[in-house]
């Protein structure tokens, strides 16, 4: 974030007054001096826009708030049109027939393969909603998450999935179904959670409002036994080898979900 300095005058500089002396004479004193103190204010990107400072450290805008340019549905040519841009976001209007969705949705994905990066976001959900943020995914399949891993994004309070799975590994912010978010800190309902994602060499960490949540590492002995105990198997013989490089993805759970000041910085 960019920092202004800022320069605040302390101090008496107008006036003068008088003090008294020993002798009963009254002398007059001079004015305290201004005294100039330079205040750093950190500047806050607008929704949907970059800092100079962030432009200068290499970040990059994947929705500008007004078009769907660069995004594209799962294995399709087009953004479909259960999804829309308004008021500044990427809305994906539910269809209530969870992941069966809706004809004209499905999953969305930027049209560009990322290796090495921090994706940066933010997600609102609807009551009882489910959603989630894929990232190294393949376009080979049918569906995304038979090959990208998911951050979770979910109403903890009123989505069934939030008690689903195993200690928490459900709820928002988690690698969905296999490692839990903590601290478990999403807003509730209604409110913008700010989240990241990293991923670098192999090495992965989920921030969700400024706390990282989830750290692990991929293609590792102890990542092929956890995604061997899981459910992804089944889906995929091959899921624990989760491609170096792929495609972010947005999920239709056939739920209202919003998206907005997506950016992304490759390392």
């Amino acid at each position: 974030m960019k920092k202004r300095i800022f320069l605040l005058a302390i101090g008496i500089a107008t006036t003068t007054f008088m003090v008294s002396c020993g002798d009963g004479a009254k002398k007059e004193a001079p004015a305290a001096e201004a005294e100039e103190v330079a205040v750093e204010v950190e500047e806050i990107a607008a929704p949907n826009s970059l800092t100079e400072a962030e432009k200068k450290d290499g970040w990059v805008l994947l929705f500008d708030g007004t078009t769907s340019e660069g995004w594209r549905g799962y294995k399709k040519d087009h953004f479909p049109s259960a999804w829309q841009v308004v008021d500044g976001t990427i809305h994906m209007i539910g269809s209530g027939r969870g992941e069966a969705g809706d004809k004209e949705g499905g999953d969305i994905i930027f049209d560009k393969e990322f290796q090495n990066f921090t994706l940066s976001l933010e997600w609102k959900i609807s009551e009882g909603g489910n959603s989630g943020i894929f990232y190294l995914g393949e376009e080979e399949l049918d569906y995304i998450w038979k090959t990208a891993p998911e951050m979770q994004v979910l109403d903890n309070e009123k989505h069934p999935d939030a008690k689903l799975g195993t200690d928490g590994n459900r709820m928002a912010g988690s690698l969905y179904d296999l490692i839990p978010a903590k601290p478990q800190n999403a807003k509730p309902v209604g409110e913008w959670n700010q989240v990241e994602i990293t991923v670098y060499k192999g090495t992965v960490v989920h921030k969700q409002n400024g706390v990282n949540v989830v750290e692990y590492h991929l293609w590792t002995p102890e990542w092929n036994e956890m995604v061997a105990g899981s459910k992804f198997p089944s889906l995929n013989e091959n899921w624990a080898d989760v491609a170096s490089k792929g495609y972010i993805g947005l999920q239709d759970h056939g739920d209202d979900v919003w998206f907005r000041s997506i950016k992304i910085k490759e390392l």
